[in-house]
């Protein structure tokens, strides 16, 4: 009964005032009230505990009597110190004795100073309240687009009411949308940012606003990672063009780095060895990849680009299948990068860790 469990909790947080309420002949010795019996004979067999977590092993409230072996909680000690015969009139007289008492103390709650907008405490906070992704709309989103659940992906989380900021020349509508949440991370897994994917209700579409993806917080550098990295890694822009990437290759490390201005300017782990650059086929993706490409150069890195055949990977996944993808991928990936991580080739030495 929950009722029992609310009044077993609030007597064992004030366990020493039953005690001497209703064992009043007893004594305080360390932890613990002594007592003869449950009658409250003076003595010390029945020992009741006045401190510790509020169930299990060494909860407060817990009593026992060594001479008989009873035990209970203090719901218990109380029906049987005044011989009452029923649940009911027990609850009734523990909330009798519970209104004697002065009321608890409200905790003090010291309200959190508001995060500036957009700032990396700002999607810290909203990462926080997020829940997980399985079984949500943000899980049915990805599965509609053809990406599959894959390792590495506790980065993506789904927040149901995620505020939207219309622009300027948006008309007024809902200000609030179901949202994939993904965290933007640096090389020690801490949150800088956070990019949204604002959804339609149905999971199946984005929702219909002007700007349904914004990305907050501190991005330079960072990104959506799935996967840790050790010696390889798959850079690309977007979050569903890396998923569509990991769905074919489960087992290499990636990132999105959110904008072609951002995939230039991501910056790499001491020990990467060979990078991946998935390659948009605009002006500003292909630039992106080159200045990238560059950059790895200068740190001893070398750069392979991953085309796709459509627009980006997850065209390719949805319009020419997982197989497919995954035949094109295979063509382009190193040699020892195939049996690393190409799911149908033989198992060989593991460069990178999902």
């Amino acid at each position: 009964m929950h009722e029992a469990s609310d009044l077993s909790r609030r007597l064992a947080r004030n366990a020493e005032s039953v005690c001497r309420h209703y064992l009043p002949h007893g004594r305080r010795h360390g932890c613990y009230w002594l007592i003869g019996d449950i009658e409250g004979t003076p003595g010390r067999s029945l020992y009741v505990r006045l401190a510790g977590p509020e169930s299990g092993n060494g909860a407060a409230g817990k009593w026992t009597d060594a001479a008989t072996g009873e035990h209970g909680d203090l719901l218990d000690l109380i029906g049987a110190n005044r011989r009452l015969t029923t649940l009911a009139d027990t609850l009734a007289e523990a909330r009798r004795f519970l209104a004697l008492l002065p009321p608890e103390p409200t905790p003090s709650r010291r309200r959190q100073p508001p995060a500036p907008t957009g700032s990396p405490e700002a999607a810290r906070r909203l990462f926080a309240i997020s829940e997980p992704i399985t079984g949500t709309l943000a899980e049915r989103y990805l599965r509609a687009r053809d990406i599959s659940a894959v390792p590495g992906s506790n980065v993506l989380r789904f927040h149901p009411r995620c505020w939207y900021r219309p622009e300027e020349d948006e008309p007024p509508g809902r200000d609030a949308w179901p949202a994939l949440i993904a965290a933007v991370t640096d090389f020690s897994g801490t949150v800088t940012g956070l990019h949204r994917t604002w959804l339609d209700p149905s999971g199946r579409a984005k929702a219909p606003i002007a700007s349904p993806r914004r990305a907050m917080g501190q991005l330079l550098g960072n990104g959506v990672r799935f996967g840790t990295a050790d010696d390889v890694l798959a850079a690309g822009e977007g979050v569903e063009t890396m998923l569509s990437l990991r769905t074919a290759l489960p087992t290499l490390p990636a990132v999105a780095a959110l904008s072609a201005a951002h995939l230039a300017a991501l910056e790499f782990q001491p020990t990467l060895k060979r990078l991946y650059i998935a390659r948009e086929q605009d002006d500003a993706g292909r630039h992106a990849a080159e200045t990238l490409a560059y950059q790895a150069r200068k740190f001893g890195i070398e750069p392979l680009m991953l085309d796709a055949r459509l627009g980006d990977f997850n065209d390719d996944v949805r319009r020419l299948g997982i197989d497919t993808l995954r035949a094109d991928l295979r063509l382009q990936l190193a040699p020892e990068d195939v049996e690393c991580f190409m799911p149908s080739a033989r198992p060989g030495r593991r460069i990178g860790a999902a």
